[in-house]
């Protein structure tokens, strides 16, 4: 069958997604803005047109990492060059932000560097790079939203859960991070264009939506009327689609957790009870040399207001250690503040310099045998107190929305309303559908149980195609 002559002809695109979820969404929108210049998504890096490597600075050699990354594609781009195919490249991301001009003079395999405020006009560029064989770099802020330029999510595959990003960029300027010099100021997209994408995201079947944000509860979107919504004004509204089941939101900073928010915990049941809110480290001192805008005590008393208004709810953080000037006094207290407070989930870092930071700068570099004991001591607390409340949930009965097949034939896996994995012997029939699940066993990293007898599943929500 011919062609349509105005139908672009199918090319391949391979996206290798690095860091956070923020990058996880910006990847899938980036392969959507593609669709209209032909481009499909293909999991072979080896057989496709465009690859892009969408990267995270967060993380410790970050920069290497990329440059490792792009070793293994120009081998591939070799290998279909020799095919008498070509393969164009981009990096995206965090890194592409940071670090722009000097991956175009490092890695002369790559075509185009695109920065995460930019990455709605990669249709463009790849056109451009096309046609004239320049190699470009687009890291600057747009003055146009990104938002309002990319196409509306095309129907697709059924999906049972989804990311949407709501807020961007940060205004905190905590001393070692480089959100606010890669991603921006803080940005608002409007409560309108939110509630559209989720509404045609739930038309495809998605049941459970996760608000996304370098600092989501600062969201302050201008509504229809022109006065600012809240993130519990927004997630209230996004409450009031009727297949929307679940709804959740990360990142969270101390500072902008308002008593709003907090409430809506104890009050909306779409609302799951986990919430992810980085306290970074237990010393005054240390917090204060972070930049961090809240003491341990400013933490402690926040966690208790969110457990009394939501008693079962699921803790989750973020920790540093070893940061400039830390003594074992002051781990100590990270340790202390950790083991009252009882996460249930964790996330523990070394701490690392990233460059053009106010950190990086800073004398008392903490050595890394130090930095290296501290961490495994620290992870071992984090791990028992996770473990212990995984054990809490055996005997309990839990609503679980499962999301796709499990570890072996006959299963099928899901998450609770505290994130956790469960897996549980049941038919596939069964994706898509939130059931009652009585869970027997807590694994390492993992929840097993039985689907409540008599529960009566129905089909899933159909994909608006």
């Amino acid at each position: 069958m011919a062609q349509s002559p105005d139908k672009p002809s199918a090319k391949k695109l391979h996206i290798k997604t690095f860091g956070c979820q923020m990058n996880a969404y910006d990847s899938e929108r980036m392969a959507e803005a593609l669709q209209p210049a032909g481009f499909q998504l293909t999991a072979q890096m080896a057989e496709a047109d465009l690859v892009i490597l969408n990267t995270c600075h967060i993380r410790e050699k970050a920069a290497e990492k990329v440059y490792s990354e792009l070793g293994r594609v120009r081998l591939a781009k070799e290998a279909r060059k020799a095919q008498g195919r070509d393969t164009m490249i981009a990096v995206a991301g965090c890194v592409a932000q940071a670090e722009g001009r000097e991956i175009i003079a490092r890695a002369p395999v790559v075509d185009i560097v695109v920065g995460p405020q930019s990455y709605h006009r990669l249709g463009q560029l790849v056109a451009e790079a096309a046609s004239t064989g320049k190699r470009s770099v687009e890291t600057e802020f747009p003055a146009e939203d990104k938002f309002a330029e990319l196409p509306a999510r095309p129907a697709g595959k059924r999906q049972v859960s989804a990311f949407v990003t709501v807020q961007e960029g940060c205004d905190k300027f905590c001393s070692f991070c480089v959100v606010p010099y890669t991603r921006g100021a803080e940005y608002s997209r409007t409560p309108g264009e939110i509630v559209a994408e989720v509404e045609r995201l739930a038309a495809r079947g998605v049941r459970e939506v996760t608000l996304l944000g370098q600092n989501v509860n600062a969201y302050h979107g201008d509504g229809p009327d022109g006065a600012a919504w809240s993130l519990a004004s927004l997630l209230r509204r996004l409450a009031g689609i009727p297949s929307i089941e679940r709804l959740r939101f990360t990142t969270s900073h101390p500072h902008d957790m308002d008593d709003g928010l907090i409430d809506l915990f104890g009050e909306e049941p779409k609302l799951m009870p986990y919430l992810h809110l980085p306290f970074q480290a237990g010393s005054d001192r240390i917090l204060a040399a972070m930049n961090r805008k809240h003491t341990a005590d400013d933490y402690e008393t926040l966690v208790a207001k969110i457990r009394q208004a939501r008693p079962d709810i699921a803790l989750s953080t973020d920790i540093i250690v070893g940061f400039p000037g830390e003594t074992e006094r002051d781990f100590e207290e990270t340790l202390a503040l950790a083991g009252r407070v009882r996460f249930a989930q964790a996330y523990s870092f070394k701490y690392s310099a990233r460059p053009g930071t106010p950190a990086a700068k800073l004398e008392d570099q903490v050595p890394e045998p130090a930095k290296k004991e501290r961490l495994a001591s620290l992870q071992a607390l984090l791990e028992e107190s996770r473990r212990s409340f995984d054990r809490q949930t055996v005997g309990r009965r839990l609503p679980v929305l499962f999301e796709g097949k499990g570890r072996k034939p006959g299963q099928i896996a899901g998450r609770s309303p505290y994130l956790q994995a469960v897996y549980v012997d049941a038919p596939e029939g069964l994706i898509g559908n939130i059931a009652e699940v009585d869970i027997s066993a807590a694994g390492p990293n993992s929840l097993t149980g039985v689907i409540d007898s008599g529960f009566e599943w129905r089909e899933p929500v159909q994909a608006a195609l």
